[in-house]
């Protein structure tokens, strides 16, 4: 239980503040939750359900200051906001709970897995992907400069999204959550943590200007369980591309997570 008392419901509003439902109830035994990158909503995931195996469960974090959270203030910080979620997800590990975070979702992913483990609750399962374990972060860019060299950064990595900054309605409806998540990710020092319990699933692509495929890999020393790691073709957001392939790898760790037959570490 957590620590208000409340339990697993839709209508939990904790839960209905920080969670969007795809596909879920009591009858999913295994849930999936996945963390958006920095900027993004949990909408970005609404096409998964249809990759999945349909008795997984899909969900979606819904971070505040974006969507129809617009006016709720942003988080103070990395950690801060992985507290929240996590006071949000601790009801739902009486399931089997995977965590599935991209970019900055990933980071926050992780911590959400940390706190769950600190509780005796952990994740069946945690999936990375582009993103550098907390030990590899200490060289990372941190200083992004103006707010048009965020918008720059940003649609050097998503082309797709320079309409959006374009259009002056929507450039003053998605910035603030854009530069929030940027200075999230800037304020979060990483460094080592405590490892998991439970397996992690690590996922990159092969021409991703953010990080190289070998620093993917220093996942592996993130938990005493299992290690496993896909590189995909494609750029940072290969996972919009290559959307299919990477279902199809989620399915299958997925149903091996249902049946019980997780990678042995």
């Amino acid at each position: 239980m957590s620590p208000a008392g409340e339990s697993y419901s839709p209508e939990n509003p904790m839960q209905k503040r920080w969670i969007r439902r795809f596909r879920d109830d009591d009858e999913f035994k295994t849930k999936l939750v996945c963390f958006p990158h920095a900027g993004a909503g949990a909408g970005i995931y609404r096409t998964w359900p249809a990759g999945l195996p349909s008795d997984i469960g899909v969900m979606a974090v819904r971070y505040p200051g974006r969507d129809d959270r617009f006016d709720d203030p942003f988080s103070p910080g990395l950690e801060a906001l992985a507290d929240d979620i996590a006071d949000a997800l601790v009801d739902l590990t009486q399931y089997r709970l995977v965590l599935f975070g991209h970019c900055m979702g990933a980071s926050v992913a992780h911590e959400v897995a940390l706190r769950l483990q600190e509780r005796d609750c952990p994740p069946t399962a945690l999936c990375v992907s582009s993103r550098r374990p907390p030990q590899a972060l200490a060289d990372r860019r941190t200083d992004y400069g103006t707010d048009e060299d965020i918008i720059a950064h940003a649609t050097s990595l998503e082309p797709n999204i320079a309409a959006v900054f374009e259009d002056p309605g929507l450039r003053e409806a998605m910035l603030p959550a854009v530069l929030a998540d940027y200075h999230l990710t800037a304020g979060y020092s990483g460094g080592r943590r405590p490892p998991l319990s439970c397996p992690i699933y690590g996922y990159a692509s092969d021409d991703d200007p953010e990080l190289s495929p070998e620093q993917m890999r220093g996942w592996a020393d993130m938990t005493n369980n299992a290690f496993q790691f896909q590189v995909l073709p494609g750029g940072h957001f290969y996972l919009k591309s290559e959307e299919a392939t990477l279902l199809a790898d989620l399915g299958d760790v997925l149903d091996s997570i249902k049946l019980g037959t997780t990678i042995a570490p």
